[in-house]
């Protein structure tokens, strides 16, 4: 798939998911109004069976055509006009009986207009399952200045008869939101695939030009020392052989690089934990890096603020940790480098700083370093070639050993690698 395709296949997905949300909650939101529409009918029918049982009790039906027997106030609350007295005991019998009749099982309260005080009674609050309940009396029924005698219904919690009736509504949205998820990780697999590819590819690019140089150097010194005359010319002889010597380091340095990857993908790391003075093992590898070709380029410097610097690690991964570091320090600076090295003591750990003066890494990718074959965006200019591995490695050694290692700013302009190292207990 072409890169615009999978764009647009991106965009078509992204835009199908949203209608299918929209719809779905466009369909359950009519449902839960619908809902609420049938208790509200429901509740209004019962409510003037109600009504009228009262009236025939007292032989005063004839009222009931006169009259506007309910009133909703909101959707849980409502008046009851009946324009005659009304006993406690009786509503509240009718009241119940009328719920249950037409399947509204939910708790009620009911209060009564008094003439006499001119306020609404408390009545009594019915639970619609068991004989007591927690519950805190309504107080917010409201007086009436259309009727003389009538009574207040409080439905406190309506959501029970809204959910019993939209389960199955509840259901298939449930089960559409688990669609959608796995429909969304397809999609990011997708895209992460898509860019793994496009990170592979320029890792084996930047694989085949680092194991052709060196291969072409090695076989053109070979064909010149193939000719016997060459042995007339010493230091042409040498040069030669120099040539082969420092392209084999090289050639074995990436091919070790690729086969410490493999190992680390497959789990096959075995570290060998000694006791290290992390003081001195840091100064023997500065001076063996410093001894190569990237490391005389760098004026580095250390300061140990550490009283105890001993720790658990592997010397030969610990070593690798430092030395992928400072590679980079020095590969990634267009001044002459600068390199400070500090080692500071705090509580329980060791904290092992790395300053340069390099051209910095962005923000928004210090989390992404460490990330296999992630190299920091350049625009079009690769003047640094590398396999976006060291970093990788660096990471992985440091999970391996259980330490932390974090990547911030610094006053050079810079990054700052800071290892932070349990002390040796």
């Amino acid at each position: 798939m072409s890169r615009n395709a999978l764009k647009y296949f991106i965009v078509l997905s992204i835009l199908s998911v949203a209608g299918i949300f929209l719809i779905q909650f466009a369909f359950l939101k009519n449902s839960i109004e619908i809902t609420e529409n049938e208790f509200q009918e429901s509740a209004n029918i019962a409510l003037r069976e109600v009504a009228w049982q009262i009236l025939e009790a007292s032989g005063q039906t004839s009222k009931f055509d006169n009259i506007d027997p309910v009133e909703k106030v909101n959707n849980h609350l409502f008046l009851v006009n009946v324009n005659d007295a009304i006993d406690p005991e009786i509503l509240k019998t009718q009241l119940s009986e009328q719920f249950k009749r037409h399947l509204i099982k939910l708790d009620f309260e009911y209060a009564i207009f008094d003439p006499s005080k001119n306020e609404m009674v408390y009545g009594e609050y019915v639970c619609a399952h068991g004989d007591s309940c927690e519950y805190t009396p309504f107080t917010g029924f409201p007086l009436s200045t259309k009727y003389s005698q009538y009574f207040g219904v409080n439905f406190p919690n309506t959501s029970p008869y809204i959910n019993l009736r939209l389960q199955g509504w509840y259901f298939i949205t449930g089960l559409l939101f688990i669609v959608l998820l796995f429909f969304g990780y397809a999609l990011w697999v997708i895209i992460r695939q898509r860019q793994l590819t496009d990170i592979q590819k320029i890792f084996i690019n930047n694989l085949t030009h680092e194991l052709k140089t060196p291969i072409s150097s090695i076989s053109l010194s070979a064909q010149v020392l193939s000719d016997e005359k060459i042995i007339q010319n010493p230091a042409r002889l040498f040069e030669y052989v120099r040539i082969i010597n420092e392209q084999s380091n090289r050639l074995a340095m990436n091919v070790e690089k690729v086969l410490n990857l493999t190992a680390l993908e497959k789990n096959k790391l075995h570290l060998v934990n000694e006791s290290i003075d992390l003081h001195p093992f840091t100064e023997k590898t500065i001076a063996r890096f410093q001894q190569s070709k990237l490391g005389m380029q760098a004026q580095i410097t250390m300061v140990n603020h550490a009283r105890d610097s001993r720790i658990w690690a592997d010397p030969f991964h610990l070593g690798n940790i430092l030395q992928n570091i400072l590679e980079n320090a020095i590969k990634y600076c267009r001044n002459s480098p600068v390199i400070e090295i500090t080692l500071l003591e705090k509580r329980k750990h060791i904290h092992l700083k790395i300053k340069d003066n390099g051209i910095g890494i962005p923000l928004d990718a210090r989390k992404k370093i460490f990330r296999k074959f992630y190299r920091v965006p350049t625009g079009n200019i690769h003047d640094v070639k590398g396999f976006g591995l060291g970093l990788d490695y660096v990471h992985r050694i440091v999970k391996a050993h259980r330490w932390k290692i974090k990547v911030e700013g610094n006053d050079l302009g810079g990054s700052t690698f800071t290892l932070i190292i349990p002390k040796r207990r």
